[in-house]
């Protein structure tokens, strides 16, 4: 899609070299999940991007998609999440394990403060679990001289498995995209500024007021800055982002990496293709979503993952 093809071939060519102690740490080219609760249809996936698989390279990305709890205390996690260009190749993955492990234990609590609509405890909590891990994260990636690297971007969505629950909340750290398809028109949710948490629920047009009728706004943080020859400098902490979504009947969310969030910015022509799929009578079909998000965008070439959500 766009003015010329893209560079590389539409599949993977080369394998990732393999650890023979390791394998169970192989990463497969391609994840695809899904699953329904109530009036909840979730399609989720991640691949490969096309630069990765011309290389041989690993993918980068990883998902999650999980249940906790029982009952009225049942959620569901959606984690999305992306590793730094260079170092751990599997630091995404460890990093959606942490964030499934620390929502677990506190499934009991998160869901009460989700089923009670206290956004302000459910916004505390949230990033109680953010900070630890992600500090754990940090530490762990320290580079030449002890300088942290920048950690895997982790985005994710909490979604009460209950019907007569309609509160979603997003939180997350790091780029990515938060869209909300309604009507055929996509609206970023992305919170109004980095680190600004939003406490009332998006019933409406974004924060911003932008509705936009075929591209969505830049993903933040998506632009490279400018490179520098002087000493290196452990990059600041990333800010936390939360806000939630009062789900509606016919809307879709979605959950996406950087991958997927930037050539939609770019790319008009995608955010059209994609409002169209996304916008059937029923919820597209795992291998519907999976072609989706395959639409190819001359120079972009990263990994995806993406996780949409319908309310039927």
């Amino acid at each position: 899609m766009g003015h010329r093809p893209p560079t590389y071939a539409a599949e993977p060519v080369a394998l990732p070299v393999a650890d023979p102690a390791a394998l169970g740490e192989v990463v497969p080219d391609t994840v695809l999940d899904g699953a329904q609760y109530g009036s909840l249809t979730l399609r989720a996936v991640s691949q490969r991007g096309d630069s990765a698989r011309y290389r041989g390279a690993p993918r980068r990305d990883a998902l999650l998609l999980a249940r906790f709890g029982t009952g009225a205390h049942s959620l569901i996690l959606a984690a999305v999440a992306s590793g730094p260009a260079v170092g751990d190749p599997r630091a995404a993955h460890d990093a959606c394990a942490w964030i499934g492990g620390a929502v677990a234990r506190s499934c009991t609590r998160l869901a009460e403060d989700l089923r009670t609509d206290h956004r302000s405890a459910l916004r505390s909590g949230l990033q109680r679990l953010a900070d630890r891990g992600y500090g754990k994260l940090r530490a762990r990636t320290a580079g030449p001289g002890g300088v942290p690297e920048s950690p895997a971007a982790v985005r994710c969505l909490l979604l009460p498995a209950d019907p007569a629950c309609r509160t979603r909340v997003f939180f997350g750290v790091g780029e990515g995209g938060f869209l909300r398809l309604r009507d055929g028109v996509w609206e970023d949710l992305e919170p109004s500024a980095p680190g600004q948490e939003e406490f009332a629920p998006h019933d409406g047009p974004s924060a911003s007021g932008h509705r936009p009728s075929a591209g969505v706004p830049a993903p933040p943080g998506s632009a490279p800055g400018p490179e520098s020859s002087g000493p290196r400098r452990a990059p600041g902490p990333a800010p936390f982002l939360f806000t939630t979504v009062t789900g509606r009947r016919g809307d879709a969310l979605l959950l996406c990496s950087a991958g997927l969030a930037e050539p939609l910015a770019d790319e008009p022509a995608l955010a059209a293709h994609l409002a169209t799929d996304f916008s059937g009578p029923q919820p597209p079909g795992l291998t519907s979503f999976l072609a989706s998000a395959q639409v190819r965008v001359k120079g972009h070439a990263r990994d995806r993952t993406a996780v949409g959500v319908w309310d039927t």
